[in-house]
């Protein structure tokens, strides 16, 4: 089934790009969220085609509104239609397709189509992640001083992190990680499963650590569709990762 899901989500990656730059609608859902009718038009055609392909999973989408009866079903089809709507927006590349299936909670196949980027990201449970047909590997980062974390500046405590080019998309600095190209992300706010279901799994066939803010395992396909923080890391730092954002993540949980 990877084959075909990564099939669908690279033409829904064909669809946005060939919109990109164009006139089109656009708006924001609440302040500070934009949305645009290409989200829209690409998630009418992911809905279609992995619906047909696997018509007994449930749906969950930033782009659609939810529905109830998908918690009591075994998979789950997770999906953010364009990922780094602001990036698309402004004509920039740091955006994706987003899609995952779940199955008893857990992402069993990942993509993400970043065509904008040149980069198309696979991985199914136990079977490795790869960009662009080329096999992930996390990089040996052993200690958090130094780190590379997707940021447009660090300071305070942060300081002794080293920021990298920071793509919109969560998806994709989540992937720079599965690439080695970083050693760190997180998050400390709650956040959304289709932001992070694919590339969570990516992150992780590739040997990243992948968990809440606190630590904690994710989990999919909750009632909510929420999740508080997120922490993916190479193994080696990530126990110091979390005992450096405990205090903080405790003021926000």
């Amino acid at each position: 089934m990877l084959e075909e899901v990564s099939r669908i989500a690279a033409e829904a990656g064909r669809i946005a790009a060939r919109r990109s730059g164009s006139d089109y609608r656009r708006w924001e859902k609440v302040p500070g969220h934009p949305v645009c009718e290409i989200d829209l038009e690409v998630n009418v055609f992911l809905r279609e085609h992995l619906t047909a392909l696997d018509p007994e999973a449930g749906w969950l989408s930033e782009e659609t509104l939810d529905a109830s009866d998908r918690i009591e079903r075994s998979r789950l089809w997770v999906v953010d239609p364009i990922d780094g709507t602001k990036d698309y927006l402004r004509g920039r590349s740091g955006w994706a397709v987003s899609v995952a299936l779940v199955e008893e909670r857990v992402p069993v196949i990942g993509v993400l189509s970043a065509p904008a980027r040149g980069e198309h990201w696979t991985a199914a449970r136990g079977r490795g992640a790869h960009r662009n047909g080329q096999l992930l590997r996390v990089s040996g980062r052993r200690e958090l001083c130094g780190a590379r974390v997707p940021a447009d500046q660090l300071s305070g405590p942060d300081a002794d992190l080293v920021p990298v080019a920071k793509p919109n998309s969560i998806a994709l600095r989540i992937a720079l990680v599965a690439a080695g190209e970083a050693d760190l992300v997180a998050t400390l706010r709650w956040g959304f499963e289709w932001d992070i279901a694919a590339a969570a799994l990516i992150a992780s066939e590739a040997g990243a650590a992948v968990t809440g803010a606190l630590g904690q395992p994710l989990a999919f396909n909750t009632a909510s569709g929420e999740a508080f923080g997120l922490l993916v890391s190479t193994p080696e730092i990530h126990a110091a990762a979390v005992e450096r954002l405990r205090e903080r993540a405790l003021a926000i949980v």
